[in-house]
Protein backbone atom coordinates (compact mmCIF):
# COMPACT_ATOMS: atom_id res chain seq x y z
CA UNK A 1 0.00 0.00 0.00
CA UNK A 2 1.47 3.22 -0.97
CA UNK A 3 2.40 6.18 1.54
CA UNK A 4 -0.45 8.28 0.94
CA UNK A 5 -3.60 5.26 0.67
CA UNK A 6 -1.65 4.67 4.44
CA UNK A 7 -1.54 8.42 5.47
CA UNK A 8 -5.46 8.80 4.33
CA UNK A 9 -6.21 5.38 6.72
CA UNK A 10 -5.35 6.57 9.42
CA UNK A 11 -6.73 10.30 8.56
CA UNK A 12 -9.94 8.86 7.76
CA UNK A 13 -11.05 5.43 8.36
CA UNK A 14 -14.51 6.05 8.90
CA UNK A 15 -14.29 7.04 4.72
CA UNK A 16 -11.36 4.88 3.61
CA UNK A 17 -12.02 1.91 5.58
CA UNK A 18 -15.51 1.29 3.57
CA UNK A 19 -13.34 0.86 0.18
CA UNK A 20 -11.36 -1.53 2.08
CA UNK A 21 -14.27 -3.49 3.70
CA UNK A 22 -15.74 -3.42 0.02
CA UNK A 23 -12.47 -5.00 -1.26
CA UNK A 24 -12.39 -7.42 1.37
CA UNK A 25 -16.20 -8.03 1.11
CA UNK A 26 -16.45 -8.52 -3.12
CA UNK A 27 -13.63 -11.62 -2.87
CA UNK A 28 -15.11 -13.31 -0.13
CA UNK A 29 -16.60 -16.22 -1.69
CA UNK A 30 -13.63 -16.84 -4.27
CA UNK A 31 -11.25 -19.37 -3.17
CA UNK A 32 -7.66 -17.50 -2.72
CA UNK A 33 -5.84 -18.56 -5.74
CA UNK A 34 -8.53 -17.24 -7.94
CA UNK A 35 -8.70 -13.86 -5.65
CA UNK A 36 -5.05 -13.38 -6.03
CA UNK A 37 -4.86 -14.12 -9.97
CA UNK A 38 -8.02 -11.36 -10.43
CA UNK A 39 -5.86 -8.67 -8.10
CA UNK A 40 -2.82 -9.57 -9.97
CA UNK A 41 -4.87 -8.62 -13.12
CA UNK A 42 -6.21 -5.83 -12.10
CA UNK A 43 -2.53 -4.61 -11.17
CA UNK A 44 -1.33 -5.38 -14.82
CA UNK A 45 -3.77 -3.16 -15.82
CA UNK A 46 -2.71 -0.46 -14.16
CA UNK A 47 0.65 -1.02 -14.94
CA UNK A 48 1.14 -1.21 -10.66
CA UNK A 49 4.79 -2.84 -10.74
CA UNK A 50 4.90 -2.89 -6.92
CA UNK A 51 1.32 -4.34 -6.96
CA UNK A 52 1.91 -6.83 -9.23
CA UNK A 53 4.92 -8.15 -7.27
CA UNK A 54 3.01 -8.44 -4.31
CA UNK A 55 0.28 -10.18 -5.56
CA UNK A 56 2.41 -12.40 -7.71
CA UNK A 57 3.90 -13.61 -4.35
CA UNK A 58 0.87 -13.92 -2.97
CA UNK A 59 -0.52 -15.80 -5.80
CA UNK A 60 1.89 -18.54 -5.62
CA UNK A 61 2.03 -18.60 -1.79
CA UNK A 62 -1.51 -19.66 -1.84
CA UNK A 63 -0.66 -22.33 -4.53
CA UNK A 64 -0.74 -21.03 -8.14
CA UNK A 65 1.70 -22.25 -10.32
CA UNK A 66 3.62 -20.72 -12.68
CA UNK A 67 1.60 -22.03 -15.60
CA UNK A 68 -1.40 -20.92 -14.21
CA UNK A 69 -0.12 -17.04 -13.94
CA UNK A 70 0.65 -17.12 -17.20
CA UNK A 71 -2.70 -18.78 -18.45
CA UNK A 72 -4.05 -15.69 -16.45
CA UNK A 73 -2.44 -13.42 -18.29
CA UNK A 74 -2.98 -15.23 -21.68
CA UNK A 75 -6.94 -15.34 -20.77
CA UNK A 76 -7.13 -11.73 -19.90
CA UNK A 77 -5.37 -10.55 -23.14
CA UNK A 78 -8.38 -8.93 -24.70
CA UNK A 79 -8.89 -6.53 -21.72
CA UNK A 80 -4.87 -6.17 -21.43
CA UNK A 81 -3.27 -6.39 -24.96
CA UNK A 82 -0.13 -7.28 -25.81
CA UNK A 83 2.19 -4.59 -24.52
CA UNK A 84 0.83 -4.89 -20.99
CA UNK A 85 0.95 -8.39 -21.04
CA UNK A 86 4.95 -8.02 -22.11
CA UNK A 87 5.07 -5.29 -19.34
CA UNK A 88 3.65 -8.15 -16.88
CA UNK A 89 6.19 -10.61 -18.05
CA UNK A 90 9.45 -8.44 -18.36
CA UNK A 91 8.79 -7.45 -14.38
CA UNK A 92 8.77 -11.84 -13.75
CA UNK A 93 12.40 -12.13 -15.84
CA UNK A 94 13.74 -9.46 -13.60
CA UNK A 95 12.51 -10.73 -10.16
CA UNK A 96 14.38 -14.20 -11.51
CA UNK A 97 12.16 -16.51 -10.27
CA UNK A 98 13.17 -20.33 -10.77
CA UNK A 99 9.96 -21.63 -11.48
CA UNK A 100 9.00 -19.71 -14.43
CA UNK A 101 12.38 -20.58 -16.40
CA UNK A 102 11.18 -22.29 -19.66
CA UNK A 103 13.39 -25.22 -18.77
CA UNK A 104 11.12 -25.46 -15.29
CA UNK A 105 7.95 -25.07 -16.59
CA UNK A 106 8.51 -27.84 -18.71
CA UNK A 107 9.76 -29.53 -15.73
CA UNK A 108 6.79 -29.05 -14.05
CA UNK A 109 4.45 -31.15 -16.17
CA UNK A 110 6.76 -34.28 -15.15
CA UNK A 111 7.56 -32.99 -11.15
CA UNK A 112 10.30 -35.33 -10.28
CA UNK A 113 12.90 -36.30 -7.11
CA UNK A 114 16.15 -34.37 -6.96
CA UNK A 115 19.08 -35.64 -5.45
CA UNK A 116 20.01 -33.07 -2.88
CA UNK A 117 22.89 -34.16 -1.01
CA UNK A 118 24.62 -37.26 0.89
CA UNK A 119 23.27 -37.25 4.04
CA UNK A 120 26.56 -37.69 5.73
CA UNK A 121 27.27 -34.07 4.52
CA UNK A 122 24.99 -32.26 7.40
CA UNK A 123 25.69 -33.22 10.95
CA UNK A 124 21.99 -33.79 12.91
CA UNK A 125 21.02 -30.75 14.22
CA UNK A 126 22.46 -28.48 11.46
CA UNK A 127 21.13 -26.66 8.21
CA UNK A 128 22.78 -25.65 5.05
CA UNK A 129 21.95 -23.88 2.11
CA UNK A 130 22.79 -25.43 -0.99
CA UNK A 131 21.83 -25.10 -4.89
CA UNK A 132 20.32 -28.18 -6.45
CA UNK A 133 19.36 -28.13 -10.41
CA UNK A 134 19.10 -24.22 -10.62
CA UNK A 135 17.54 -23.99 -7.19
CA UNK A 136 18.64 -22.54 -4.34
CA UNK A 137 17.48 -24.90 -0.78
CA UNK A 138 18.06 -24.63 2.80
CA UNK A 139 18.17 -28.28 4.38
CA UNK A 140 17.69 -28.73 7.57
CA UNK A 141 18.26 -31.91 9.79
CA UNK A 142 16.79 -32.66 12.88
CA UNK A 143 18.73 -34.38 15.43
CA UNK A 144 16.40 -37.84 16.13
CA UNK A 145 14.64 -38.70 19.04
CA UNK A 146 14.43 -42.01 21.11
CA UNK A 147 10.25 -41.45 20.20
CA UNK A 148 10.89 -40.92 16.04
CA UNK A 149 13.59 -43.29 15.61
CA UNK A 150 15.18 -41.37 13.03
CA UNK A 151 16.42 -37.86 11.75
CA UNK A 152 14.21 -35.85 10.35
CA UNK A 153 14.84 -33.28 7.21
CA UNK A 154 13.57 -30.29 5.86
CA UNK A 155 14.24 -29.05 2.36
CA UNK A 156 12.99 -25.32 2.18
CA UNK A 157 12.62 -22.95 -1.23
CA UNK A 158 15.73 -20.48 -0.44
CA UNK A 159 13.25 -17.85 -1.64
CA UNK A 160 11.33 -15.45 0.78
CA UNK A 161 7.65 -15.92 0.40
CA UNK A 162 6.80 -12.28 1.04
CA UNK A 163 8.70 -11.05 -2.43
CA UNK A 164 10.70 -14.06 -3.65
CA UNK A 165 14.00 -12.75 -2.48
CA UNK A 166 16.79 -15.32 -2.94
CA UNK A 167 17.46 -15.48 0.66
CA UNK A 168 21.58 -15.80 0.89
CA UNK A 169 23.56 -18.56 3.45
CA UNK A 170 24.98 -15.52 5.35
CA UNK A 171 21.44 -14.75 6.64
CA UNK A 172 21.29 -18.05 8.80
CA UNK A 173 22.17 -17.81 11.99
CA UNK A 174 21.95 -20.55 14.20
CA UNK A 175 18.32 -21.57 13.65
CA UNK A 176 17.07 -18.20 12.57
CA UNK A 177 17.14 -17.07 9.13
CA UNK A 178 16.62 -13.49 8.74
CA UNK A 179 15.32 -12.17 4.62
CA UNK A 180 17.82 -9.41 4.32
CA UNK A 181 14.80 -7.35 2.22
CA UNK A 182 12.62 -6.71 4.62
CA UNK A 183 13.50 -8.69 7.68
CA UNK A 184 11.14 -11.64 7.97
CA UNK A 185 12.51 -14.32 10.15
CA UNK A 186 12.08 -17.49 10.03
CA UNK A 187 12.83 -20.39 12.06
CA UNK A 188 14.66 -23.10 10.12
CA UNK A 189 13.13 -25.69 12.46
CA UNK A 190 9.67 -25.28 11.51
CA UNK A 191 9.44 -23.21 8.31
CA UNK A 192 7.37 -20.72 10.50
CA UNK A 193 7.35 -16.92 10.32
CA UNK A 194 8.58 -15.99 13.63
CA UNK A 195 9.03 -12.04 13.11
CA UNK A 196 7.49 -9.02 10.40
CA UNK A 197 5.49 -11.70 8.28
CA UNK A 198 3.02 -14.34 8.53
CA UNK A 199 3.74 -16.79 5.75
CA UNK A 200 6.12 -19.93 6.12
CA UNK A 201 8.79 -20.68 3.94
CA UNK A 202 7.83 -23.05 1.57
CA UNK A 203 9.05 -26.87 2.03
CA UNK A 204 9.72 -29.24 -0.67
CA UNK A 205 8.78 -33.25 -0.32
CA UNK A 206 11.65 -35.31 1.02
CA UNK A 207 13.30 -38.71 1.39
CA UNK A 208 16.34 -40.25 2.18
CA UNK A 209 17.09 -43.42 -0.34
CA UNK A 210 20.71 -45.08 -0.04
CA UNK A 211 22.32 -42.67 1.99
CA UNK A 212 21.12 -39.60 -0.46
CA UNK A 213 18.46 -36.93 0.62
CA UNK A 214 15.84 -36.44 -2.25
CA UNK A 215 13.63 -33.39 -2.47
CA UNK A 216 10.28 -33.11 -4.69
CA UNK A 217 9.51 -30.27 -6.94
Amino acid sequence: MSDALTYLVKARPDAVGHYFAFLKDCGKHLDPKTRNLISLITKVHAQTERGFRQYLGRALREGCTPMEVLDALLMAFPALGLAKIVWAVDIILAMDLPDFRPEALQAAAEARWHDVMAIGDLAPGATSRVECDGRGLFVHRAASSAAAGADEWRVYDSRCPHQVTNIPHLALQGHTLTCPKHEWVFDVRSGECVAKGTSPLKCWPSKVENGRLLAHW
